[in-house]
């Protein structure tokens, strides 16, 4: 079975060597690097054994995308906490959603409608639509991408009607398909970026329930879910023209 390896980062300008990788169930560093070939330099390495491999690195690729813990503790925030980063960000909030639904969406009178008439209400007075039309009012950028699969789940059929909301509080709304995701390699997580230095990680239980919420601001681990949003933006499209696609292909 193939390692789950996650890209943590590279120094390289080009997009090449050197980088490091991170397996996801042994925790273990993958380095990449150019080999060490010399005889003269491998007879000086001490503990090197048959078959083992020397690469070379800069000392800044371990420094900026090496691990700083041997085993890392979550930094969890409340819910409260989690929500006042809505109010408090600078200049950008970006998320990635990548589950098939949310339990809170299923809670909602507005999921309770769509699944009777095929369309979905909302209130933009709400709480939320108004702070997020306050914060894109002041020219402060939100977004999201959402991952959809193929066919589209019940969950993921409401939330791209439910764009219409987003986009009209001012968002930025946009979607793509799971297997250009994994084509892409994208991580599984669900997370939002605020002002590109702090992530906020989402964690679920099997039904959908967020449990809770880690913090992220470690500069290499913030960097590779910046990555990941450049990459994802690049790709995905713009929920009015997904939503006509999909409609074609049904």
């Amino acid at each position: 079975m193939p390692r789950r390896l996650r890209f943590n980062g590279t120094d390289s300008k080009n997009g090449g060597c050197p980088a490091v990788h991170e397996d996801l169930d042994t925790g273990e560093i993958v380095v990449q690097g150019a080999p060490l070939s010399e005889p003269e330099d491998i007879a000086q390495l001490q503990h090197f054994g048959v078959g083992d491999t020397a690469v070379v690195v800069p000392r800044e690729l371990l420094v900026h995308h090496g691990p700083k813990e041997v085993t890392r503790v979550p930094e969890l925030i409340g819910l409260e906490e989690f929500g006042r980063l809505f109010e408090n960000f600078e200049h950008t909030a970006w998320h990635l959603e990548t589950r098939g639904g949310y339990a809170s969406d299923r809670e909602d009178a507005s999921y309770a409608a769509f699944v009777e008439t095929g369309t979905a209400t909302w209130d933009l007075d709400s709480d939320w639509c108004a702070n997020i039309r306050r914060q894109t009012s002041q020219g402060k950028y939100v977004g999201r991408v959402r991952v959809v699969d193929n066919p589209p789940t019940e969950g993921q059929l409401f939330l791209l009607d439910y764009a219409k909301c987003n986009a009209a509080t001012g968002e930025d709304v946009r979607n793509l398909w799971r297997a250009d995701a994994e084509r892409l390699r994208l991580p599984s997580e669900d997370f939002w970026i605020f002002d590109s230095r702090l992530v906020a990680l989402l964690r679920f239980d099997d039904v959908d329930t967020l449990l809770d919420v880690e913090v992220v601001t470690e500069p290499a681990r913030v960097l590779r879910y910046c990555q990941v949003r450049d990459t994802t933006m690049h790709h995905a499209v713009p929920y009015d023209r997904f939503a006509a696609q999909l409609a074609v292909n049904d």
